[in-house]
């Protein structure tokens, strides 16, 4: 046990030396290179404090900026989808307007061509009775006419028969016989 513990004495002593001269190399390397340890905590305290600075006063508005200009083209964009769906609702109104529009007309031009058919047809049964009213009178003005016509004919023929009996029979008549043959000439047209 004696000997453990002066083994491990004797690993301590080297430890420690060991130790010791690493130090020292670091200490000569340190040295060589020409880092003098009170300056570089300095320089290390300057860095901290322009990186809090900086952190501070710099990179927390950038930041904050940043933040606000992605909340306003997120705004932006939200507004975007908002008038992109109101724009759909409107155009969907809009032909549904135009739809309504379009259905309107047509029934508009049907009532009018309804209309006119039926006022088409209005004037033509107007124009058809008035036609109807004229040949009518003209058949009543024909008939009158043909009556009339008749009339001075068997009148004419009358006195033509009596003129001619007259002279066939180369006597003056009376007006009682004249009546007479008038009236059986007239029966005998009439007849006929």
């Amino acid at each position: 046990m004696l000997n453990s513990l002066h083994i491990l004495a004797s690993v301590a002593t080297t430890a420690d030396a060991d130790i010791t001269a690493q130090a020292d190399q670091i200490h000569k390397l340190i040295g060589q290179f020409g880092i003098d340890t009170p300056f570089l905590i300095a320089q290390i305290v300057n860095f901290c404090l322009v990186a809090f600075l900086l952190y501070r006063f710099a990179f927390k508005p950038v930041l904050a900026t940043i933040d606000e200009r992605q909340q306003v083209i997120s705004d932006g964009l939200q507004y975007a989808e908002e008038m992109k769906s109101k724009l759909a609702d409107a155009e969907r109104h809009h032909a549904e307007t135009l739809k309504q529009a379009a259905h309107e007309a047509q029934k508009i031009i049907k009532e009018a061509h309804d209309s006119a058919q039926q006022h088409l047809e209005e004037k033509t049964q107007e124009a058809v009775h008035k036609a109807e009213s004229i040949l009518k009178k003209a058949q009543e003005a024909s008939e009158l006419e043909r009556e009339k016509m008749l009339a001075d004919a068997k009148r004419d023929l009358t006195r033509l028969v009596v003129e001619t009996t007259e002279k066939v029979l180369a006597k003056k008549l009376s007006d009682t016989d004249r009546n007479a043959f008038a009236e059986s000439a007239a029966a005998e047209i009439a007849s006929h």
